[in-house]
């Protein structure tokens, strides 16, 4: 029964695929989710090699708590999520972990603390090895992908007489053809970077060892934009992917009325006019006084 359910909270056979050598689980020191602000960006490393990156409770409250940390900062805009592990991603969950009755997910985030998140910001997967299962449904979680040529994505869970439960079987077939998720659901076998670049999973494909800069190049083109209205684009685009046009409509005027309260929404236009790169400051007053009466509220509350 743990065995099952190490599965189906994102635990990968990856020992069972000919391209990955088998692991034991160890226990590890320092971080293990290393967290470092590059200017607007926050890069995020799953950072158990010996482990191949498995996680276990105590990374997925480390992940969770990063990521608070990211919200939370007006100057960060951006995120990348890369892995320590020379061939692998991510190995899934960790066995160690759940054989211990560790719960490797979070309340607020699920698994690894990531893939339920309540995230305002864009998060780019860099991958340069092996992502599948628990590492897929990662990826899966993230807003773009880089992959390098030496990636591989899948769900073999059905091999186990399981299913990809975090996410996996309703995340994939919404950046892939239907018919092509399929495949990857039904026979659990993984697909090279390079075809699933040509299905628009992957965003920029590069060569082996050549993810991180070019997810940090990535990551420059979506920083140079106004920091509030990508988040509103990205809110918005992600809200409204099956809604009918009436209620997408009003959706994007809603987004526009939040970006007309912010002093970004001049700095655009007033830049333009003067011809110079735009001063962003990311910052919502509305959503700060809001925050800070919230805080303040909670905190009252706390000494009663």
């Amino acid at each position: 029964l743990k065995l099952q359910f190490l599965y189906l909270i994102g635990f990968s056979p990856l020992r069972l695929h000919p391209l990955i050598p088998p692991f034991q689980t160890m226990a590890t020191t320092g971080n293990l989710v290393t967290f470092e602000r590059k200017g607007h960006v926050a890069v995020f490393t799953l950072n158990r090699p010996k482990e191949r990156n498995a996680i276990s409770a105590e990374l997925s409250e480390e992940f969770e708590a990063h990521l608070d940390v990211f919200e939370a900062d007006d100057a960060l805009w951006v995120g990348i999520v890369r892995s320590s592990h020379e061939k692998v991603f991510c190995a899934g969950a960790d066995l160690k972990s759940i054989n211990a009755g560790k719960n490797v997910q979070t309340a607020k985030g699920g698994f690894a603390g990531f893939v339920k998140y309540p995230r305002t910001k864009p998060i780019i997967a860099c991958v340069d090895g092996a992502a599948l299962a628990g590492g897929c449904e990662i990826v899966l979680s993230c807003d773009l992908v880089v992959a390098s040529k030496k990636a591989i994505f899948g769900v073999p869970e059905v091999k186990r007489s399981l299913v990809p439960a975090a996410g996996g079987m309703f995340r994939l077939p919404r950046v892939l053809p239907l018919n092509i998720a399929m495949e990857q659901m039904i026979t659990g076998d993984p697909m090279p970077a390079e075809r699933m670049h040509h299905f628009g999973f992957v965003n920029v494909l590069t060569e082996a060892g050549a993810a991180f800069p070019a997810a940090e190049a990535l990551a420059a083109r979506v920083t140079i934009n106004a920091p509030l209205a990508v988040r509103e684009a990205r809110r918005v685009t992600l809200a409204t992917l099956h809604q009918e046009d009436k209620k997408a409509f009003n959706e994007s005027m809603k987004s526009m009325m939040t970006l007309m309260r912010t002093p970004d929404f001049k700095e655009g236009p007033k830049a333009f006019i003067e011809k110079r790169a735009p001063r962003w400051t990311g910052v919502d007053p509305v959503a700060q006084r809001k925050k800070k009466a919230a805080a303040e509220a909670a905190a009252k509350k706390a000494k009663l």
